[in-house]
């Protein structure tokens, strides 16, 4: 009787915590996220892609989960921050990287792919020239066409610099500072 009781409470709170997304993003579509109830259970059956809900906002084994109030430039930056350490080595993208490496497989950490050289990021079109004044953290910072790091803060970038130094941040200087910055499009 007592699992019974408990089944019948907790189903509906089940329901809404799934349906809720769906409604707050579209009303609408509460009720066709909500596609069957199961008999044995009392569950609903929810569909996710009837609901609105994106793949990376569902929690699914093996799939990253990202919280929707950040942009992917954000968790892009974050995914990099934690290579923090990680050695150099030229062509690297995943245990030791090399500066286009790590930028490119934090971006594609968040499914963004615009290329893996810094010249074939340059050359993408999905890169969007921005003043150093409104640059935001992780943004690219270009120093030259061979050179590529995530933008920190207004002092500092992050990357893998050269063969021998792991991956980290680095002061900008008058000697070594960005010769461009660019936004990702899409990733804000």
């Amino acid at each position: 009787m007592k699992t019974v009781v408990k089944r019948a409470l907790v189903a509906p709170l089940i329901t809404a915590a799934a349906t809720l997304p769906a409604v707050t993003a579209h009303p609408s579509a509460a009720d066709a996220a909500v596609s069957s109830t199961s008999v044995a259970t009392g569950f609903a059956v929810v569909d996710h892609k009837a609901a609105g809900q994106e793949a990376g906002t569902v929690s699914q084994p093996g799939q990253t989960r990202h919280h929707p109030r950040h942009s992917r430039r954000y968790w892009a930056y974050a995914w990099a921050r934690h290579q923090w350490g990680a050695p150099y080595c030229w062509g690297g993208t995943g245990g030791c990287f090399d500066c286009s490496g790590l930028v490119s497989a934090a971006y594609g950490h968040v499914h963004m792919y615009f290329g893996r050289s810094t010249f074939s990021m340059l050359a993408s079109g999905r890169l969007v020239p921005v003043s150093s004044r409104n640059v935001r953290r992780g943004d690219l910072a270009f120093f030259g066409s061979g050179h590529v790091e995530l933008v920190t803060g207004p002092h500092y970038t992050f990357g893998a610099l050269h063969s021998g130094a792991p991956v980290g941040l680095h002061r900008i200087t008058r000697w070594w500072h960005p010769t461009a910055y660019f936004h990702v499009r899409g990733a804000h």
